[in-house]
């Protein structure tokens, strides 16, 4: 999830939990929610750091605790606890929830994160929602807008009101986003049902996926594997909607081959491979000798090309690996 989303959810606990805290309170309770994002700059090292960094040790439980905990103390290195009219525990239980918060949103897009790191490595991934879901920001800002505008205007034409500002809508708000979460969820359990029912071109699914569309929450695009291809597929989750599994692209896997497992041996596609959901391989002829690529199909069906990362191996005509690299895809893809 973007960092924006976040931050909006991170209002909205604030509003909840502790409304009437200082500013200082409302913006580290905001930065708890949000700073798990930093391993985005990971990036700016390269693909291999971006891969080994993003959505692994920041975004573990281990760490959300973590950064709920140094807020907590921090705030109270600079200022008593708890201040007037907000509850010590309330204060606590935001900064923690806030971070929590954060983790969990990501935990059901399609990334995943390494949400029990150090101890597992194995990346939790839902697939439910888009990496920015404009619904859910809607229903925040909403939730987080409204109620000031309602106030504005009762100010306005009669006394003030003395209650929390803002409790009722964010709670409204989130209340709606974990309604709005657990459709998506269904939606996304009907779409795979859909998928393990069929067959393609007579081979049954080994493995599947299905990845949320952005803008609606009844189309996903999906990912069959089968014993020689893999296809991807547009599913339509509406009630009563019928599905083709031969109306798709078909993508079929490269023919066992020497080049092909030395360079799936290399430390490149090592890591790569570590983290791919569907990786696929092309092998080209060149007057060098031969280039392997290795793709992860999830980046293009996800919607999330900004972002894929792709193993390049270069061999000799006698089949010795000459280099191995992980790359942007967009700027490989390109040329």
């Amino acid at each position: 999830m973007d960092a924006g989303t976040h931050a909006l959810a991170s209002v909205a606990v604030t509003r909840i939990l502790v409304p009437r805290a200082p500013l200082p309170a409302w913006m580290l309770i905001i930065a708890a929610g949000t700073i798990a994002d930093l391993d985005a700059l990971s990036s700016l090292f390269g693909p291999s750091a971006y891969l080994d960094w993003r959505h692994t040790y920041t975004h573990s439980v281990i760490a959300a605790a973590a950064f709920g905990l140094i807020g907590v103390l921090y705030f109270s290195a600079i200022r008593q606890l708890p201040p007037a009219k907000t509850s010590k525990t309330a204060l606590i239980g935001a900064f923690l929830l806030s971070s929590f918060l954060h983790i969990a949103m990501d935990a059901c897009q399609s990334s995943g994160i390494a949400l029990f790191w150090p101890f597992s490595a194995h990346r939790v991934a839902a697939d439910w929602l888009p990496s920015i879901d404009p619904w859910i920001v809607a229903i925040l800002v909403a939730a987080l807008v409204l109620p000031e505008l309602s106030r504005l205007v009762s100010d306005e034409i009669g006394a003030k009101s003395k209650a929390p500002r803002g409790r009722v809508g964010a709670s409204i708000g989130l209340g709606l986003v974990v309604l709005y979460v657990g459709a998506r969820a269904n939606f996304h359990a009907g779409a795979l049902a859909a998928i393990q029912a069929r067959t393609y071109r007579g081979e049954p699914a080994r493995r599947s996926s299905a990845y949320a569309e952005s803008v609606s929450p009844f189309t996903w695009h999906a990912i069959v594997e089968t014993d020689r291809a893999l296809q991807e597929l547009i599913i339509d989750a509406t009630p009563g909607a019928s599905f083709d599994p031969e109306n798709g692209t078909i993508l079929f896997k490269p023919e066992p081959s020497p080049i092909l497992d030395r360079a799936q041996n290399t430390e490149a596609a090592k890591q790569f491979l570590r983290v791919a959901s569907f990786p696929k391989a092309s092998i080209e002829k060149t007057l060098e000798g031969y280039v392997v690529q290795i793709q992860d199909l999830r980046y293009a069906v996800s919607g999330d090309p900004r972002h894929e990362i792709i193993a390049v191996i270069q061999a000799d005509s006698d089949g010795r690996i000459r280099q191995d690299e992980l790359l942007w895809g967009r700027d490989y893809l390109r040329h």
